[in-house]
């Protein structure tokens, strides 16, 4: 006698297959992505937060895009958060104004620094 999949059966056996591998992908407890040991793209909120002001932040200019120097020009711009975006890279486009923008070239060094 020949078994035949229920159509169930394997859409919940590739559902949970999928969550495992994204869960995978969520990255270390240390802050580094996957396999690739990336750096991550966003600093959240950290001893003191609020608007924005890019201005004290322009020293980052020049820099690579490290967590720390990411964090290092969140403190100095006053924002809540920062993130660091790279050529290509899918973005939201609201304007927040507790955000820090540091916008890196394709080796990863900060060209721009800009609240939103």
């Amino acid at each position: 006698m020949q078994m035949t999949r229920t159509p169930t059966l394997t859409a919940g056996l590739t559902t949970g297959l999928c969550a495992a591998l994204l869960a995978g992908c969520a990255g270390l407890p240390g802050g580094t992505g996957g396999a690739g040991g990336a750096a991550p793209a966003s600093v959240g909120p950290g001893p003191r937060g609020g608007v924005c002001n890019a201005a004290p932040a322009q020293g980052a200019i020049g820099k690579q895009g490290t967590p720390s120097v990411i964090e290092q020009a969140r403190v100095a711009s006053g924002a809540a958060m920062a993130r660091l975006l790279h050529p290509r890279q899918a973005v939201t486009l609201e304007f927040n104004t507790e955000r820090l923008n540091l916008v890196a070239d394709g080796n990863g060094r900060i060209t721009a620094v800009r609240c939103g």
